[in-house]
C-alpha cells in the first residue's frame, strides 16, 4: 500500500492493476476514465460502448475486455467491488450501495461479462461496517424478500433498528451467481477517518476511486 492508494490483495494475474484511492491523496489513473452517473440501481454497461456517447450513462458497474480500458467506481459507505477474469481478459467495477446490491447489481454484472463465474475473481474495497451502519427493516426485507439467508447479515441493535453487513450481502450475492473466489473487505469507511471518506459521519464529502485496468 502507498500514501495514495490501497493495492487489491487478490491472485489477479500479471498486467491487472486494482484498488482503491485513500482520502485526500493525488492518485492520477492511468488513462482517462469514462464515468458513471451512479444511480444505485442495478444497470451494468461496457467500456468504450455507444452508452458513453452522450456522457455519463445511468449505471452502477462497468465491464472491460480489452487492454488499456479503465472500470472506475466512486464511493464514500458503499462497497466498490472489482472483479477479475483468472487470465486477465475480463475486468469488471461495481458501485454496490445496499439499493443496487438488494436489485441485484452483482448478478447483473457477472452475468454481462463472458467469462465462467468460476473464472472470476472478486475483491472488496473499503466500505461502511456493520457496526456503524444502521438501516431501518425496509432495507432488511429488501434483501429478505430474494433470500431469506441474508437475515445472517443483520443483527438488532438496541434501537429496534438492524445493523447490515454490506460485506456478507454482498458474498452473499455472489455466492448466488456462483463467484467464489472474493478476497479484501473489513476496511470501514466510517472508522477509518484519517484514510477514508464516509458520507455517513461526515455528509457532505469527497468519493474514494475504486478502479482496475490491464496493462496494453
Amino acid at each position: 500500500m502507498s500514501d495514495k492508494w490501497i493495492r487489491a490483495d487478490w491472485p489477479a494475474p500479471a498486467g491487472v492493476v486494482a484498488g482503491t484511492t485513500l482520502r485526500g491523496s493525488d492518485f492520477e489513473l492511468p488513462v482517462k476514465p469514462q464515468w458513471l452517473n451512479q444511480v444505485h440501481g442495478a444497470r451494468v454497461v461496457r467500456y468504450g460502448s455507444k452508452d458513453f456517447d452522450t456522457g455519463p450513462p445511468d449505471a452502477d458497474a462497468v465491464v472491460a475486455n480489452r487492454a488499456g480500458g479503465i472500470c472506475v467506481v466512486r464511493t464514500a459507505d458503499c462497497l466498490p467491488i472489482l472483479l477479475c477474469s483468472t487470465d486477465g481478459t475480463e475486468i469488471a467495477a461495481v458501485h454496490g450501495g445496499w439499493r443496487g446490491l438488494a436489485a441485484g447489481v452483482i448478478e447483473e454484472t457477472v452475468a454481462a461479462m463472458s467469462t465462467s463465474p468460476g473464472g472470476i475473481l472478486a475483491w472488496f474495497g473499503p466500505a461502511i461496517s456493520q457496526p456503524a451502519f444502521e438501516v431501518g427493516a425496509e432495507v432488511r426485507d429488501a434483501f429478505l424478500v430474494a433470500n431469506p439467508l441474508a437475515e445472517a447479515a443483520f443483527v438488532r441493535n438496541e434501537r429496534g433498528r438492524w445493523q447490515a453487513d454490506l460485506y456478507r450481502l454482498a458474498a452473499q450475492r455472489l455466492g448466488n451467481a456462483h463467484v467464489a473466489s472474493i478476497f479484501g473487505g473489513g476496511l470501514c469507511t466510517y472508522a477509518d477517518r484519517e484514510r477514508f471518506y464516509s458520507y455517513r459521519r461526515d455528509g457532505e464529502t469527497g468519493r474514494l476511486l475504486s478502479f482496475i485496468f490491464r496493462r496494453e
